[in-house]
């Protein structure tokens, strides 16, 4: 049974969430500010969370950076294009407007959970043409083979896990570390420029997307 973490301060949108969760199966855990959600979340790691913004406290916006490793949707009642683009940047894996249609959250819920369960399943990371087998270290564009190095697996490995996000430089370079250790700030721009030319030697198109100031992410046809 995957467990939902909802953080929201209104006990009635919470209630009509859980509600609406439980009658799905989804075990649900339950937060009412930010303070209280760090504290939750030492004793025990969610599937995904569901986090409104405007908590007491610590707010929504402070708050989704420690909850790293965690699918988190913001609900917000919040509608600025800036605010939501910059949610996304620092993490989040989805943004739902309050007041939110039940079947569309349920559809984006399980599209988190599906996504999860591919990669778990299979151990192969798709995005469009790529393919990354995680078992065998290989990558393949429309079913060809393709050559990178090790910091370049390492890369588009993180890329490919976060199909919808913004991967930060030092973000990158943090979770990469894990696999490679001749990475540097100096040198990841040589090393995401080589990865571009062999996707696009081998597709003809631009895969990864540089954001100026700010990092990579990987650029939907």
């Amino acid at each position: 049974m995957k467990t939902i973490l909802i953080i929201d301060d209104d006990v009635h949108i919470g209630n009509v969430l859980e509600e609406m969760l439980r009658k799905e199966s989804y075990e649900v855990m339950r937060a009412y500010s930010g303070t209280e959600a760090l504290l939750v979340l030492q004793q025990r790691q969610p599937d995904l969370v569901l986090l409104d913004l405007m908590l007491p406290g610590l707010s929504g916006e402070e708050l989704l950076p420690q909850l790293e490793g965690v699918p988190v949707i913001v609900l917000s009642a919040k509608v600025d294009i800036d605010n939501k683009v910059e949610l996304l940047l620092n993490g989040a894996v989805d943004y739902v407007v309050k007041p939110f249609n039940s079947k569309e959250l349920l559809a984006r819920i399980a599209v988190q959970f599906r996504q999860q369960s591919v990669q778990k399943t299979s151990g192969v990371l798709a995005f469009e043409e790529i393919t990354l087998d995680l078992n065998q270290h290989q990558v393949a564009v429309n079913d060809q083979p393709i050559k990178l190095t090790r910091t370049e697996y390492a890369i588009l490995k993180l890329l490919m896990q976060n199909p919808s996000q913004v991967i930060t430089k030092s973000l990158l370079l943090e979770r990469i570390s894990e696999d490679t250790p001749d990475c540097t700030e100096t040198s990841l721009k040589m090393h995401v420029s080589n990865l571009r030319k062999k996707l696009r030697f081998a597709s003809d198109r631009d895969y990864i997307e540089a954001i100026w100031g700010i990092g990579f992410k990987l650029r939907a046809d």
